[in-house]
């Protein structure tokens, strides 16, 4: 990341919420850094936001783009209890990991974590997720602070390395799974066929060596 990027970055909310039109605040603030995105597709920012980023830049201070969304009072999301299923979808939505609970067991939202990001509300299934307003009339960077935002990006960073973690764990077993089917591959197979057999062969080998190309990227 430049050091543009860095600066933009820091002034942004944190919420991740990806109104802006990108992934999450660091794409976003690379995007203005590279030219590609403009300085006032940040809802959560507001106006401030929006002059917090033309200060950086040296660019011009403009109203914020409507199509990415309106200022407003920051949200704030609670799960109604009667409602939720336990499915775990709106725990793996969530960019900060504020939301916690297991499978087919009530889940909960760690108010003091969320961002009011809302990207649990359009996975969960039963609509059990009730917004409301945290802020009362304040917005943008009035209804935020700092200090918030500094939590929020801590917060993102572990999750993306979690689920990055997890995920290449999840792709070992696989592709341990994977070598030992190969190594014996007419005892995991109903087949007999030995064309059948080097087909699948090259199948399994083909997918190792994708592994081995995503663990060098």
């Amino acid at each position: 990341m430049t050091d543009l990027a860095a600066r933009l970055l820091a002034a942004l909310p944190q919420t991740q919420c990806t109104r802006c039109g990108y992934p999450d605040c660091a794409a976003y603030a690379q995007a203005v850094a590279a030219g590609v995105a403009d300085i006032n597709q940040c809802p959560p920012g507001g106006a401030q936001g929006v002059a917090r980023l033309a200060a950086i830049t040296g660019q011009h201070v403009k109203p914020l783009n409507p199509d990415n969304g309106l200022e407003a009072p920051r949200s704030m999301m609670f799960i109604d209890e009667d409602w939720c299923i336990g499915c775990t979808l709106c725990i793996k939505a969530c960019p900060v990991d504020a939301i916690v609970g297991s499978n087919k067991l009530m889940h909960t939202v760690l108010e003091a974590y969320c961002t009011g990001c809302e990207l649990c509300l359009p996975v969960c299934p039963v609509d059990c997720i009730l917004v409301e307003n945290a802020s009362g009339s304040a917005t943008g960077w009035a209804a935020w602070s700092p200090a918030d935002a500094d939590q929020a990006r801590d917060r993102y960073a572990f999750h993306s390395y979690r689920v990055k973690r997890d995920g290449g764990e999840n792709d070992q077993r696989l592709e341990e799974k994977a070598r030992m089917k190969l190594a014996d591959l007419e005892d995991h197979s109903q087949h007999t066929d030995a064309v059948v057999l080097d087909k699948k062969r090259a199948v399994i080998e083909a997918a190792l060596a994708r592994a081995r190309a995503r663990r060098k990227t």
